[in-house]
This record gives C-alpha cells, sequence and structure tokens, in this order.
C-alpha cells in the first residue's frame, strides 16, 4: 500500500484573515485626514459669519470698538435710506434679465454642439473659455470700452455709449454675464448625451416635428439639468460685483442704475466705513438668497421631471 506524502505547505493552517482595525481608529485617521478642510471652515466661514451677525447690531468704523445698536441698522436700511431699496430693484432687474438669457444661450449653443460630427471639443472647449475669463476685472473693463462713447458698439449700432445711459448701462453689465454661458453649456450638454436617442426616435414615428420633440422630449428630460443651472445661476447673480463695479468705474451709474446690492455694501462697509451696517445688509443678502432658493425647489416639484420618482 502506497502513501501519498502530503507537502508541508498543504500541512500548514490557513492563513489568518487581516485583522480590522477598530472602528475609532478608523474615524481618527478620517478625521485626520478631514482636518484641513473642518479648520478652513471654521476659520475661514464660520468664525467670519459669527463675526459678522455680530457686528450686524452693532455700529463699526473699522478704526473704534463696536458700539451695540441693536436693530437700529436693520431699521435704517428697510425705512431710512432710498438708495438700498434702488440696489435691491436694480439686482433683481439684472436677476429678472441676466439669468433667463443666458441659460436660453447656453442651452441653444449645447444643442448646437450636440449634433456637430466633427470639432465639437474645439468649440466647447472655446465657448468655455469666457466663464474662467469675463469673471477678471480686466476683461471687465475692456467690457465697458467695447459699450462706452466710440467703442465697438457705438461705431456699429451708433447708439453712443451705453455705460453713459441710465436705460442700458445694466443691460451692458447683464450682457457681460450672458457672454459667461460656457459653464451651464458644458452642463446642458452632458444632459443631452443622457437623453436616450429611442424617445425622440418613438416621436418621430408619431410624426412629432423638431420643435415638438424638443418641447416634448428634450425639456422634460433636460429638466432636472435646467433646474440645476438655474439655481445656481441664480444665487451667482445676486452676488453681482465685479461687472457692475468695473462697467461703472466704482460709482454704480450712471444715476444709480448699475448699483446692485453687492456695490452698496461694499460701498457702506469700505468706503463710507460703516461695517455693521454692511454686515446687516450682507446678512439680508443671505436670508434673501436662501428664501429664493427654498422657492425654486418647491416650485420644481411642478415642472421638474426625474425618471424615476422614486429616487425624488
Amino acid at each position: 500500500m502506497t502513501t501519498t506524502a502530503i507537502p508541508a505547505e498543504a500541512r500548514r493552517a490557513p492563513a489568518a484573515a487581516p485583522k480590522r482595525r477598530p472602528k475609532r481608529e478608523r474615524e481618527g485617521a478620517a478625521w485626520v485626514f478631514l482636518s484641513p478642510w473642518v479648520l478652513g471652515a471654521i476659520v475661514l466661514t464660520l468664525l467670519p459669519m459669527v463675526v459678522s451677525l455680530y457686528l450686524s447690531f452693532t455700529d463699526y468704523d473699522l478704526f473704534n470698538p463696536p458700539q451695540w445698536v441693536g436693530l437700529r441698522n436693520y431699521v435704517q436700511m428697510f425705512t431710512e435710506d432710498p438708495r438700498y431699496w434702488r440696489s435691491v430693484v436694480t439686482t433683481l432687474t439684472y436677476v429678472v434679465v441676466a439669468v433667463p438669457l443666458q441659460l436660453a444661450l447656453a442651452l441653444v449653443v449645447a444643442l448646437a454642439l450636440k449634433g456637430m460630427k466633427r470639432g465639437k471639443g474645439f468649440y466647447r472647449s472655446a465657448f468655455y473659455a469666457p466663464s474662467l475669463l469675463g469673471a477678471s476685472m480686466s476683461i471687465a473693463l475692456v467690457w465697458r470700452a467695447v459699450f462706452n462713447d466710440g467703442g465697438t458698439v457705438d461705431s456699429l449700432l451708433g447708439t453712443g455709449g451705453w455705460v453713459n445711459k441710465p436705460g442700458w448701462a445694466l443691460l451692458a453689465v447683464a450682457l457681460l454675464t450672458v457672454w459667461q454661458f460656457g459653464a451651464p453649456m458644458v452642463i446642458f450638454l452632458a444632459g443631452l448625451q443622457q437623453i436616450p436617442a429611442e424617445l425622440y426616435e418613438a416621436a418621430a414615428v408619431d410624426g412629432a416635428g423638431k420643435w415638438r420633440q424638443f418641447l416634448s422630449v428634450t425639456v422634460p428630460m433636460l429638466s432636472p439639468v435646467l433646474f440645476f443651472n438655474l439655481v445656481l445661476q441664480t444665487i451667482q447673480a445676486f452676488q453681482v460685483f465685479t461687472p457692475a463695479f468695473a462697467v461703472s468705474a466704482g460709482k454704480g451709474g450712471p444715476a444709480d442704475s448699475t448699483l446692485v446690492y453687492t456695490m452698496y455694501l461694499y460701498d457702506r462697509g469700505f468706503v463710507a466705513s460703516h461695517m455693521g451696517y454692511a454686515s446687516a445688509m450682507a446678512w439680508v443678502l443671505l436670508v434673501v438668497i436662501g428664501i429664493v432658493t427654498a422657492v425654486l425647489f418647491r416650485t420644481s416639484r411642478s415642472w421638474v421631471f426625474y425618471a424615476s420618482e422614486g429616487d425624488r
């Protein structure tokens, strides 16, 4: 009778599974990696917000200790400052004009790029470039020169300098924002590429033309992306500063026609040294943006379509 020798490696006991580190150690390692972000959020965001909230109830001029005045800044803002309300109206007008035009142009360009067979990458980069450059002061100054007396627009249309006309200056500022449509355009293009081609084929079989396909297929399927862009661009529009500051040479003119909210906040805080008043304005802006965002989310239930309603 022969016996088969079992290799020594086979006789060894199976290797024990690596011991899992305790949960507390794993959480500690996670906090170590998160600590730079947490520290930055506390020191650079939360702490300044708390200080700003305190200053909004004080009379503070940047040079002397703040003096507690309670709600006086808010009362003065709402009842005694006509320029404050002009800045509110100017900002709302800007948001209503700039955001829809920017999103419409972004969607049109995205639809055009979707149908392109060649050069899509080049044109996508070219249209996105203004979003990277448009927020800079140098581009805003060039924009002011284009719409000034004797500028390009004046030479082509003969309408005079827009930046010197109360009825046209804000439109020049809004067009600078519309020109920066690259970011929402890229998001729209990504959303368009996710729409199944079968939906368009089924609509064509049912006799739907291009316009009907756009309304019945593209818009409903793209509504979550449209909602996302609408929220982002609305929040950014309420905080517009650089274009209005550059186009009006930092004065909000002519006749306060470009005096947007953040420019007036800057004027009260850093020009007039009423930092307590400016802090109160900043908190009102924060609350208003929060309310507008909440309203957009609330109303989105009636027009935003999700492929899987269970994911909502």
